[in-house]
């Protein structure tokens, strides 16, 4: 199946990173190369470094940016940047893009596990390395299950589901995301049955965060991105649920929080300094032209912040 990956606020994030000719960019999130080919469009000479984790991403954005001279594809993870920059000799740059979560090849190629719409071998591990989504299923305990799904997919009927799965298991092993849909079907309530969405997608979207460790991996990835940025240089999130969002809005705004001193305090004495500054004040969401072309852009969020110069 051809990696293709269907970028979201595409033209927004692309504008929003300012591009210069000469510059050097940070794509940490490659997937099917859509947007690092638009960087590199705009590039002379400039450089782009374009990471995934994905070996299948490696192999097919590879193709589709080979023509590129300025490109630079590695494969790791985006909170390793600063090491993967500085091996290609990148000490600072002018943007980087962080494009969150799972790819609409990730999701709609079968064997990969993702989804809950196909039946396949219960994988989520986007870079096909470590414990997989069946490891956690039939091994991890009731509770660490529960919490799992109540901290990553935010679903009041953790524990129906998590008591669902170990009775399941000590039946007979839980291999395919079929099976593990129809597990979490049957664990809920009937009105959450009756309700909008597959009752499995919270469980899947909780799973597949802690196969892939990706709110640690994304708050590393933003201390990484915003410290190689030089003054001027800009940081573009893109997140697609509110628990990444969440993250990347306390994050840029603590960069953004000048003095924190008691407002009584008569004169600042902590010296505290504002990093950056918001290009966009609450973020971006998708236009409903796009929400109506492509349903999997609803949630989305794009957030950009501009590294000020520091004193000193």
């Amino acid at each position: 199946m051809e990696f293709h990956h269907k970028p979201v606020l595409f033209e927004e994030t692309i504008r929003s990173l300012a591009i210069r000719p000469e510059g050097t960019y940070i794509d940490g999130t490659m997937g099917g190369g859509g947007h690092s080919e638009a960087i590199l469009k705009q590039l002379t000479t400039g450089r782009l470094l374009s990471i995934d984790q994905d070996p299948d991403a490696i192999q097919a954005a590879g193709k589709r940016l080979a023509p590129y001279p300025q490109s630079i594809r590695v494969r790791g993870n985006f909170s390793q940047m600063a090491e993967l920059a500085r091996a290609q000799g990148i000490d600072a740059v002018d943007g980087v893009l962080l494009d969150i979560g799972v790819s609409s090849y990730q999701l709609d190629t079968p064997e990969r596990g993702f989804s809950y719409h196909h039946d396949a071998p219960l994988d989520m591990r986007m870079s096909k390395e470590g414990p997989s989504a069946r490891d956690l299923v039939n091994t991890l305990g009731q509770q660490e299950l529960a919490d799992i799904i109540f901290r990553y997919g935010e679903d009041r009927s953790a524990r129906r589901i998590a008591q669902g799965i170990v009775q399941a298991r000590e039946q007979a092993p839980i291999e395919t995301t079929a099976q593990l849909a129809e597990i979490i079907k049957a664990s809920v309530p009937a009105a959450v049955r009756r309700g909008e969405g597959h009752p499995a997608r919270k469980t899947f979207q909780a799973l597949r965060i802690a196969v892939n460790g990706e709110l640690d991996r994304l708050r590393e990835g933003l201390q990484a991105g915003f410290g190689l940025l030089k003054p001027g240089g800009r940081l573009a999130v893109i997140t697609f649920h509110s628990l990444e969002d969440r993250i990347v809005k306390q994050q840029m705004h603590d960069w953004c929080q000048g003095c924190i001193c008691p407002k009584d305090f008569p004169v600042c004495v902590c010296g505290r300094k504002p990093q950056g500054t918001l290009v966009y004040k609450k973020g971006l969401a998708p236009s409903e032209a796009e929400v109506a072309e492509n349903p999997r852009a609803r949630s989305a969020r794009l957030r950009v912040i501009e590294k000020l110069p520091q004193e000193g």
